[in-house]
């Protein structure tokens, strides 16, 4: 019974601070836009070819044995490259652009809708009818996203349509990957796994867009901003909140990772200046209840 109270204690600490990361990541997105004129789509496509080949390399030391069963499985090889492409990277592209179009904290809100989405997906898919609390919830999200929108009133926007639009987005992409990882995640390891979808889609994206084109000279401090980003931001962060998982279970790590989004918020008021209005704090707090509702033990 200690064993698994300590257990348990250390998965809610690595959720948290998996949340805290992310947060921390997005913060210094919106540094590195403001202060230079640096692409969203360059520093995405150096964070997934970076990560992704840090997981490899990984992966290969640890067992190469599973990637290459996994090169050689052409089902779940087309499944990790669209998980790659039309998830992690769409994901993160929408992630970085939304920040440049508002703010790490805003587009790190709207991300949060991501569960509720997953819920109406899991209701038309088993054609049952949704429950009182997740009908709430689907409510909050909407009322939390015209909030942060209008700022309350109907007739403006306060939020651009552009960081609207992307911030939805990345929650949409990413309830795409965490549907479609599932079975993926189940069946090979994470670094496996991840390794090759974020180098997927890394390549897919820097040779369509030519990202090279993109890069824009950086000081010292901008680089240590993009190494935060890559290291701190999504190989420490993925990695703490699946030690979550493991260790606390899905429901209290989906609670604690509200510390994304408050992280995020704090951190770009503290750190950056930005300054919320009643209406976002409202729209935040709306958002963030839908993670307490939806992660309802029923």
């Amino acid at each position: 019974m200690k064993e698994d109270r300590k257990r348990i204690l250390r998965g809610c600490i690595c959720a948290a601070l998996g949340g805290v990361f992310w947060g921390f990541s997005g913060t210094c997105g919106q540094y590195l836009f403001a202060h230079w004129p640096v692409s969203s789509l360059w520093l995405t496509c150096v964070r997934l070819l970076s990560a992704g080949t840090i997981l490899l390399v990984m992966a290969l030391i640890k067992d190469a044995g599973e990637v290459k069963r996994l090169l050689r499985s052409p089902r779940d090889l087309a499944l990790t490259a669209l998980y790659g492409v039309g998830g992690l990277m769409l994901c993160q592209y929408s992630y970085m652009t939304g920040i440049s179009h508002s703010n790490a904290a805003t587009t790190t809100v709207l991300q949060t809708t991501t569960i509720v989405m997953v819920m109406v997906i899991d209701c038309l898919h088993r054609r049952r009818k949704p429950k009182w609390h997740e009908s709430l919830s689907v409510a909050l999200a909407l009322f939390g996203t015209f909030m942060l929108a209008t700022g309350g009133n109907p007739g403006q926007m306060v939020l651009s349509a552009k960081g609207l639009f992307w911030g939805l987005m990345t929650a949409a992409s990413m309830t795409f990957y965490t549907l479609l990882g599932r079975p993926l995640t189940a069946k090979w390891s994470r670094n496996a796994m991840m390794g090759l979808a974020m180098l997927m889609g890394g390549i897919v994206l820097t040779l369509g867009a030519r990202s090279w084109t993109l890069y824009t000279p950086l000081p010292a401090t901008g680089w240590l901003l993009v190494c935060g980003i890559v290291a701190m931001g999504t190989l420490i962060s993925f990695s703490l909140f699946i030690q979550g998982i493991r260790d606390a279970g899905p429901v209290r790590s989906s609670i604690l990772s509200v510390t994304e989004p408050v992280s995020a918020a704090l951190l770009a008021f503290f750190w950056l200046g930005t300054r919320f209005t009643p209406a976002d704090l409202i729209g935040f707090a709306a958002i963030l209840a839908t993670v307490f509702l939806l992660a309802k033990q029923e």
